[in-house]
C-alpha cells in the first residue's frame, strides 16, 4: 500500500502523466449524464444536499418579519395605534415604516458580516467546522428573538442570527459546486435555492397556522420552529467529508484522496483521475493565471470580470423584484384582502415556488442555458410587474386586489424557478476553484447590500404611514428589472455544459459574454493561456 501511494504521487509529480489523467476525467464528466452521475456520485449527492438544508433558516426568516407586520397579534405587541387609518381595528396597529425597515434588513446586515467572515474561516478553518460551529451559535441567538420584549432587542436578535445566516448562504453553494461532477453541479448549486424556498414554505405554513392564536404564541411559536434545524444537522454534519479542493488548496493530497473516497463509488483508477483533475485545475490557477486567495484578487484583472458576474446575478435577484416576496402578506393587506385571504395565498405562492423549481430541475436546466433562462424570465417578470402597476389605477374596483394577488402568485411562480436559482447557481459556477469562496462571498453580499437598500424602499412604498404607493411600487421594480436585462444581455455569459478548466480558459481569453456557449477551448493546451497570464495588466472583457 506504501508502495501504491509514492507511485500515485510520483504520477501527480509528472506534468504529462498528471495531464493525461486529468484529461480522462474530464472526458468522463462532459460524457456522463445526470443518472449516471448520481449512481456514481451518490454520497456526494447526500452530502451536498444535507449541507444546503441550513440555508432553510435564512429562507424561514425572509419571510417571517416581513409578513409579522400584518399579523395581528405581532402589530398589537409592537406597532402602534393610528386612529386615522381607514379599515379594521387589526390594520390601525402598525410597526411605524423605520422599524419595518430596521427589522427587515437585521438579518441581511449580520448576514453581510458573517458572510465576509467566512471568506476567511473556511481559508484557515475549513467548510466543515465553520458549518457546525455556527449551528451551535445560531442556537443561541435564537433565544434573544424569543425572549425580545422590545423592537431593539429583536432587532439586535436578528443581526446575530443574520451572521451564520450568511455563512450558511455562501458556504453550501460553494460546497455543492466543489464535490459535485459536472452534470450535476447546477442542480445542486441551485438546490440551495429549493432549501431557501422551502424555508419560505415552512413559514408561510407556520404563519397561516398561527395567526388565530391568540396571545404571544401566535409569534413566540415561529421563532421557537427555528431551534429545530440545528438540532437536527450538527449531529450528522460530524460525518460530512471536507470538500477535496480544500485539502488540494493546501497541498493535503493524500487527505483529499480520502475525501473522495467518501464522496465517489467509483474504481480507485476513476478516483485518481478525479484528484488529477483537480490538481491540474489548481495548477492551472497558480502557475497559469497567477491566482491567489486573496479577497483583492477578486477584483484585480480577468478575476474581476468574474466577480462582477456573480455579483451581478445575485443582484438580480432583488432588481428583479425579491423584496416583493418578502412582503406579499402586508402587499395584500394594504390593496384590501382579508386576513385569512391574505395567509393562505401567502402559503399558495410558497407552495407555487417549490414547485416551480422541481420543474426548473426536469425542464429546464438539463435543456435550456442559463443565460437564455434569465433573459427569458427577465422579460416575463418585467411584463407582470408593468400590469400589476397599471392595474392600481383602478383600485377602487374591489376585484382589482385579487387580480393583483393571482398576478403574484404568477410572478412567484416565474422567479423562484429561473432567477432565484440562477442567483445561486451562476456565482458557485463562474468564480475561479481557488477563488470561489470569496466570489461567493462578494456575490451574496453585493445581494444583501441592494437588498438592504431595496426592502427600505419597499417599506416606505408599501407603509401606510409613510408613501402609500401600494400597487404602484411594482413599477419601480419594472424599472430596475428592465436595466438588469440591459446587463445580462451584454455581460452574463453561458456557463451551461462548461467544466472550471472551460471557463478558466474563456475568461482569460477575454471571450464576449454572448459567445461564450460555442466558443471552442482545448482545456490542456496552456500555451495560449500561458500568453494571457504573462501580461503585466489584463484590462477588462469587452462585450
Amino acid at each position: 500500500m506504501e508502495k501504491s501511494v509514492v507511485q500515485q504521487e510520483e504520477i501527480f509529480n509528472n506534468r504529462a502523466q498528471l495531464n493525461h489523467l486529468a484529461q480522462e476525467a474530464d472526458l468522463e464528466e462532459h460524457r456522463e449524464t445526470a443518472l449516471q452521475a448520481i449512481r456514481k456520485h451518490p454520497k456526494a449527492v447526500f452530502w451536498a444536499f444535507f449541507v444546503a438544508l441550513s440555508v432553510i433558516m435564512e429562507g424561514y426568516d425572509t419571510i417571517l418579519l416581513g409578513n409579522f407586520f400584518a399579523y395581528p397579534s405581532f402589530a398589537h405587541k409592537y406597532g402602534t395605534y393610528h386612529a386615522n387609518i381607514s379599515g379594521s381595528i387589526t390594520k390601525k396597529y402598525q410597526v411605524s415604516a423605520p422599524w419595518q425597515s430596521g427589522l427587515g434588513m437585521a438579518s441581511g446586515v449580520g448576514g453581510f458580516f458573517g458572510a465576509l467572515l467566512n471568506g476567511f474561516l473556511v481559508d484557515r478553518f475549513g467548510k466543515k467546522r465553520v458549518l457546525i460551529v455556527s449551528l451551535i451559535a445560531l442556537v443561541a441567538f435564537i433565544f434573544v428573538v424569543f425572549f425580545a420584549e422590545n423592537l431593539t432587542t429583536l432587532l439586535v436578535g436578528e443581526i446575530l442570527c443574520g451572521f451564520p445566516w450568511g455563512i450558511f448562504a455562501t458556504l453550501s453553494p460553494a460546497y455543492a459546486s466543489e464535490v459535485m461532477p459536472l452534470p450535476l453541479r447546477a442542480y445542486l448549486t441551485s438546490y440551495t435555492q429549493l432549501c431557501f424556498a422551502f424555508g419560505q414554505l415552512i413559514a408561510a405554513g407556520v404563519l397561516a397556522g398561527m395567526v388565530h392564536i391568540p396571545g404571544p404564541w401566535s409569534y413566540h411559536g415561529p421563532f421557537a420552529i427555528q431551534w429545530f434545524w440545528p438540532v437536527l444537522l450538527v449531529p450528522v454534519l460530524l460525518f460530512c467529508p471536507e470538500s477535496p479542493w480544500e485539502h488540494v488548496r493546501k497541498n493535503r493530497i493524500e487527505a483529499a484522496r480520502k475525501s473522495l473516497r467518501r464522496l465517489q463509488s467509483g474504481s480507485e483508477e476513476e478516483l485518481e483521475a478525479t484528484l488529477a483533475l483537480i490538481i491540474h485545475t489548481n495548477n492551472q490557477e497558480t502557475e497559469l493565471l497567477n491566482l491567489k486567495t486573496s479577497y483583492k484578487q477578486c477584483f484585480t484583472g480577468v478575476e474581476g470580470r468574474r466577480t462582477e458576474v456573480a455579483c451581478g446575478a445575485f443582484i438580480g435577484q432583488v432588481t428583479l423584484g425579491v423584496c416583493i416576496l418578502g412582503s406579499t402578506s402586508y402587499f395584500f393587506e394594504q390593496v384590501g384582502l382579508n386576513t385569512n385571504d391574505i395567509y393562505n395565498l401567502n402559503l399558495g405562492a410558497n407552495g407555487l415556488g417549490v414547485l416551480s423549481l422541481f420543474l426548473f430541475w426536469v425542464f429546464l436546466l438539463p435543456r435550456v442555458g442559463r443565460r437564455t433562462i434569465y433573459l427569458s424570465a427577465g422579460v416575463i417578470i418585467f411584463v407582470i410587474l408593468m400590469i400589476v402597476g397599471i392595474l392600481q389605477t383602478h383600485s377602487k374596483n374591489s376585484s382589482v386586489g385579487m387580480v393583483q394577488a393571482v398576478l403574484f402568485l404568477l410572478f412567484t411562480f416565474v422567479f423562484q424557478g429561473t432567477i432565484a436559482p440562477l442567483g445561486w447557481a451562476l456565482p458557485a459556477e463562474v468564480g475561479s476553484t481557488r477563488l470561489r469562496q470569496k466570489t461567493v462571498v462578494l456575490a451574496r453580499n453585493a445581494y444583501y447590500i441592494c437588498s438592504t437598500v431595496g426592502g427600505i424602499l419597499n417599506t416606505y412604498m408599501l407603509n401606510p404611514t409613510a408613501w402609500n404607493l401600494s400597487g404602484y411600487m411594482t413599477f419601480f421594480w419594472a424599472g430596475t428589472s428592465f436595466l438588469t436585462l440591459i446587463w445580462a444581455y451584454f455581460r452574463l455569459p453561458e456557463t451551461k455544459d462548461r467544466s472550471y478548466e472551460e471557463l478558466n480558459m474563456l475568461f482569460a481569453k477575454k471571450v464576449p459574454a454572448r459567445q461564450f456557449k460555442n466558443y471552442e477551448v482545448d482545456v490542456f493546451d496552456e500555451s495560449g493561456l500561458a500568453e494571457k497570464s504573462t501580461t503585466s495588466h489584463v484590462e477588462d472583457a469587452t462585450v
